[in-house]
């Protein structure tokens, strides 16, 4: 017969009275030995428990459901070390739970007499129970453990001591290495080392308020899911929902702190990213009526959605390139990329997005490079067809160019797009570590490379925009110099229609004109223009100074009553320019014909009686070696040599003679892109009818091919016709 000891209870005893307390039995007294043991035995076996010990190592899960309040006060007092063991760090100055444990065998080893076979297994089981009874916190949140890899030795709660949580596969690190901190460690093989983080709410200040629930987000290549559905990007979590990890791994989130809310655990629809799966599933409970209903809104809505399948991307993609031709479109290619791209940053997985950056990239690269070829193609057929000795007019200049200033227009907002979706992937990274994430690493490499090719074909465009332009420019410019603007036909007093100027402005006003306007009709960037105008400015004031210095002497340029022509010529041109809203521009890369200009307007008794240091001051835009060949070519009469006032003093004269007079035309200024002013909103209805109907085209054309790869019996099954 086993003897018990004083105030405690053996493993029979404890399940017994674990079961008079759900189910009240007679009293036991009187009983002897052998019937209370069966007695016992029917207990555990109704608690859960068999008399076999290995049956009762195998059904330690099931004991995890016995209440803690049935243990005695002792017992909970020794073990009250066991809650911080399941927050993952040990209180501060307590005991391992290995020496507690043993602390407690060595108690009841001096205590208890030898006992049978029987009563040692119970207390072994019981040690394991008491480990397996946890109380929940009632300050924090935590993850109530449903199921594991190896569960016998994992625990149940992981308590959030930290206000970020982050679980992963235990691995060797640097003690230094705050980046690979893990608070709850899970092993199993499709774990990664930093697998899966959570970031609790702050509490507000009034306790009255609602408090908002966690966030989410799994590292790069984690397996994750969120109440059943794949889980790619950060989502909310809330009190009771399911988050697994890997293939074995289950949790409820918990938080005691929290509202009490319906329960959140039951697995959400999942949607496909394509138009049956949204909208046509007669799975998800709507008649064939009310699914007609909802694709008919989707097509018709002015909402900025595109929703597609990744094997339908390919054909959508390159219809939206076949969009830029069409009519009134403009910026309408970079909308709907910008589309594809917040489709796949919601509803595919994040390794999508970086792919479909750079396969968007290459095809926009590919479509202008065609259309450079196309322009250097026809220029060269119509200049042979028309003779070498004529030039393009520029309204046939400004047709070839309008399809490359589409493309500059659409590859700029789309850089931009592309920029913040980047943005959002370095932000990952950074929370991430760099060392713990070769994926994110190798998704920012591919944006990176896809955001060089979209610089690539601005730049180009830009090049060849302006190429084209300077070289119908080059024929209308020397008629500013030669040309007598003092005419009957002329109007000197108003900034008239390029119509009543002068003859000699008229056609580089033309060319300045139809340049505006199909900046303007392409819809390019405000910086963009200015950039295009600085541009021609500078060809076209190193293009007249040049030519100015060369034929000054030789063709009589250097004298006062030219000198006032070409001024008057100037001062329409630049009148004209501050009109449409470009006089700054036109005043900066003006200024060296300007000025060179002033200086031979200056009467010729005046500019005789000026010193050469005097000129030096007064006309700071011209070199000194510029300035000594307009003085020394300057036309005073008739057998008249300059003064020797007008001199370059000793020390100057070695640099002059060594100096270009000339202005170098690779002095450009470089092309800058535009940080801001993007006239793309992709989080605002569609106001734009044209691109309406562009979207809405799109939308017919997904939603006929993503039929078509159905069966043939399901078709009809649907029964929506996007005709209709």
């Amino acid at each position: 017969m086993v003897k018990s000891l004083p105030g405690k209870m053996t493993m029979g005893q404890t399940l017994t009275h674990h079961t008079s307390l759900l189910f009240p039995s007679p009293s036991l007294t009187g009983i002897n030995s052998q019937t209370r043991r069966q007695q016992s035995r029917r207990s555990r076996a109704a608690s859960g428990g068999h008399v076999a010990p290995k049956e009762r190592a195998d059904n330690l899960s099931l004991r995890r459901s016995i209440s803690e309040m049935n243990l005695s006060t002792k017992r909970r007092k020794d073990r009250k070390g066991v809650l911080s063991m399941a927050a993952g760090e040990p209180a501060e100055g307590s005991p391992s739970e290995e020496s507690r444990l043993k602390a407690a065998e060595d108690a009841e080893g001096r205590s208890a007499p030898p006992a049978s076979e029987e009563e040692a297994v119970d207390v072994t089981s019981l040690e394991q129970l008491t480990q397996c009874l946890i109380q929940p916190p009632s300050e924090h949140p935590y993850f109530l453990q449903l199921l594991g890899y190896n569960e016998k030795q994992e625990f149940v709660i992981h308590v959030m001591t930290r206000r970020r949580h982050i679980f992963g596969r235990p691995e060797r690190r640097q003690a230094s290495d705050q980046s690979s901190y893990v608070d709850t460690f899970l092993s199993a093989p499709d774990i990664l080392p930093r697998h899966c983080c959570v970031v609790s709410s702050v509490p507000p200040a009034d306790p009255s308020q609602p408090r908002g629930s966690a966030m989410v987000r799994p590292f790069r290549g984690a397996s994750i899911t969120h109440n059943g559905a794949p889980l790619h990007r950060q989502v909310e979590l809330a009190p009771g929902d399911l988050l697994g990890m890997g293939q074995h791994f289950l949790f409820m989130y918990k938080d005691p702190r929290a509202t009490a809310a319906p329960p959140a655990w039951l697995p959400k629809a999942w949607v496909s990213p394509g138009l049956v799966g949204a909208l046509a599933c007669q799975a998800c409970g709507r008649s064939l009526q009310e699914r007609q209903e909802a694709f008919r809104a989707y097509l018709k809505s002015r909402e900025p959605q595109l929703r597609y399948r990744p094997q339908e991307q390919e054909a959508l993609l390159a219809e939206i390139v076949r969009l830029q031709e069409a009519p009134g479109c403009k910026l309408g290619p970079a909308f709907l990329f910008g589309l594809c791209l917040e489709h796949a940053a919601r509803e595919l997985e994040p390794g999508h997005l970086p792919r479909l950056i750079a396969r968007i990239a290459q095809l926009v690269k590919e479509a202008v490079w065609e259309k450079i070829k196309e322009i250097g193609d026809r220029q060269s057929e119509n200049q042979q067809d028309k003779g070498e000795s004529r030039n393009l007019s520029v309204e046939e200049v400004a047709a070839d160019l309008r399809p490359l200033m589409l493309w500059m227009a659409n590859s700029m907002e789309l850089l931009n797009l592309v920029q913040k979706r980047v943005l959002d992937i370095e932000k990952d990274l950074d929370l991430e570590g760099v060392s713990h994430n070769a994926l994110l690493s190798s998704d920012l490499e591919t944006c990176d490379e896809a955001m060089a090719v979209l610089d690539e074909v601005i730049m180009s465009t830009f090049q060849q925009s302006v190429y084209y332009l300077t070289k119908t420019l080059y024929s209308a410019l020397p008629a500013l110099l030669d040309s007598n603007p003092f005419t009957a036909t002329a109007d000197l007093f108003h900034v008239p229609e390029i119509s009543s100027m002068p003859e000699g402005i008229r056609g580089t006003l033309a060319i300045y004109q139809a340049t505006l306007e199909l900046t303007r009709d392409c819809d390019l960037h405000p910086d963009l223009v200015s950039q295009t105008f600085g541009y021609l400015f500078f060809f076209s004031n190193a293009s007249l100074f040049n030519t100015l210095m060369e034929r000054g002497s030789s063709q009589s340029l250097f004298l006062w009553a030219k000198a006032v022509q070409i001024r008057t010529n100037l001062d329409l041109v630049l009148d004209w320019l501050q009109g449409v809203g470009l006089g700054d521009i036109a005043a900066e890369f003006f200024r060296k014909l300007s000025t060179t200009a002033n200086l031979l307007c200056v009467p010729k008794t005046s500019l005789l009686q000026a010193s050469w240091s005097r000129l030096r001051n007064d006309y700071p835009a011209l070199t000194p070696a510029q300035l000594q060949h307009v003085l020394s070519n300057y036309q005073l009469g008739p057998g008249r040599v300059p003064p020797d006032s007008w001199q370059p003093p000793e020390k100057e004269r070695d640099e002059i003679a060594h100096s270009d007079i000339f202005e170098s035309f690779t002095d450009h200024p470089p092309l800058i892109l535009p940080c801001d002013g993007f006239r793309l909103r992709l989080s605002e209805p569609v106001s734009d009818d044209t691109l309406h109907r562009q979207l809405v085209r799109l939308r017919r054309f997904l939603w006929e091919l993503e039929r078509e790869s159905l069966p043939a019996n399901q078709r009809a099954a649907y029964g929506l016709d996007p005709s209709q």
